[in-house]
């Protein structure tokens, strides 16, 4: 890999070098390397682009990565990645796509990730999105997750976009069996003149099932945003929806948080926050020695910490 593509990596995955365990590394619209272990196989779909990842049942402390890295103007790809989590698992997928365009064309890769999660097994499934470049070419990126939790397992979707993406819609589909929980932890950050949506949707259709879906975003300069989710109880369940955001400059943001109960025991709450950085924390903040323009960046860092 060239210096591009290397520290493409670094930004989306923390990779600085070969990792251990199972990984799939895609580069430009091919295979870049792989590695399967005794517990975790990667294979290759045979009818359209992606991967199957099969993890076996009792695998716990394990890990893959599955990054995906464009550094060509023009490239568009769509992308369906599965991973089929066996019963009583732990382990953590690092996935994320890195996009250098320095071109005029538009570059795009749209990731559909399926994921079927075993009785009583725990995931951590970590996102990073970012784009680069000094092209006039776009960078779009449009996720879509698909989880299907079998009964007692758990899932933990910790998502971020912070830079240099100019377009993308992210959707979330899920449902939940019994006892099973679905926690999802979104932060994003946009500016120039760039678009950003998320949209989820949560069935609890499992007896004592539960999800928890956070967003906190930042609109900067001209940029828009809108945040969308809609939670359905359909059992005795616990459902929770949480959308803070700041604007700034002339950014703009909509949240349409929906809950529905479908049974009389689902508790279902929805929040939404939107406002501007409080005046008095900019000037505590300065009264110690920094600029208007550092004590902004230190709330916004905190805010997406």
């Amino acid at each position: 890999m060239d210096k591009i593509q290397e520290n493409l990596l670094a930004e989306i995955a923390g990779l600085h070098e070969i990792p251990t365990g199972a990984y799939n590394i895609r580069a430009n619209g091919e295979g870049a390397g792989r590695r399967s272990t005794e517990h975790i196989e990667i294979t290759t779909k045979q009818d359209k682009p992606g991967i199957d990842i099969h993890i076996a049942d009792n695998t716990v402390r394990e890990s893959v990565h599955i990054p995906v890295i464009i550094s060509e103007t023009g490239l568009t790809e769509s992308v369906y990645n599965d991973f089929f989590i066996g019963k009583n698992c732990d382990v953590t997928i690092i996935a994320g796509c890195g996009i250098h365009n320095c071109g005029t064309q538009k570059s795009e890769h749209d990731g559909i990730h399926t994921f079927f999660v075993g009785e009583n097994s725990k995931v951590r499934y970590v996102e990073k999105h970012y784009g680069e470049g000094d092209g006039n070419g776009e960078i779009v990126l449009n996720p879509q997750t698909i989880v299907h939790l079998a009964a007692g397992s758990y899932l933990e979707m910790d998502t971020v976009q912070i830079k240099g993406v100019d377009s993308t819609i992210r959707t979330t589909v899920a449902d939940v069996a019994d006892n099973a929980t679905l926690i999802i932890s979104e932060k994003i950050m946009t500016h120039g003149k760039q678009h950003a949506e998320t949209d989820f949707t949560v069935d609890l259709n499992g007896e004592g099932s539960s999800t928890n879906v956070i967003s906190r975003s930042v609109a900067r300069d001209d940029s828009t945003q809108l945040f969308k989710s809609n939670i359905r109880g359909n059992n005795k369940c616990a459902g929770h929806s949480e959308c803070d955001a700041i604007i700034m400059d002339n950014g703009q943001v909509g949240a349409v948080p929906k809950v529905e109960a479908n049974c009389v025991d689902a508790s279902l709450i929805h929040e939404a926050a939107i406002g501007k950085i409080a005046g008095e924390q900019i000037i505590k903040l300065m009264s110690l020695g920094l600029t208007e323009e550092e004590a902004e960046e230190m709330i916004v860092n905190g805010f997406l910490k």
